[in-house]
């Protein structure tokens, strides 16, 4: 399997107009679509992450949940929020990713 970010960078290469629509749109909805905090909305993106378990997103959200201002207690209770709708299985997956990659 090719690593994901040279997918990526396929994908920005082969469909640009496509991507720089994908990525303003993304950029609209989070900075612009509502009324949540610049933390708030980072640790809601590791909860999402977390519980449909995008590993990759969920590094890079952890990451910038932190530049928010959000401290490991907090960043950890979200996760821990996903363990009675997503499972043990699915919150045990996304605490290995923080403690492998983020501590």
């Amino acid at each position: 399997m090719e690593n994901i970010r040279d997918l990526l960078e396929n994908f920005k290469k082969d469909f640009p107009e496509v991507y720089k629509k994908y990525e303003a749109l993304g950029k609209e909805i989070h900075l612009e679509a509502g009324p949540l905090p610049e933390k708030t909305r980072w640790l809601l993106k590791i909860a999402i992450s977390a519980s449909t378990q995008h590993k990759r997103a969920l590094e890079t959200h952890i990451r910038k949940a932190r530049s928010a201002g959000a401290s490991d207690e907090e960043i950890l209770h979200a996760l821990l929020l996903i363990l009675p709708t997503t499972g043990f299985p699915t919150f045990m997956e996304a605490y290995q990713v923080y403690t492998k990659h983020m501590k």
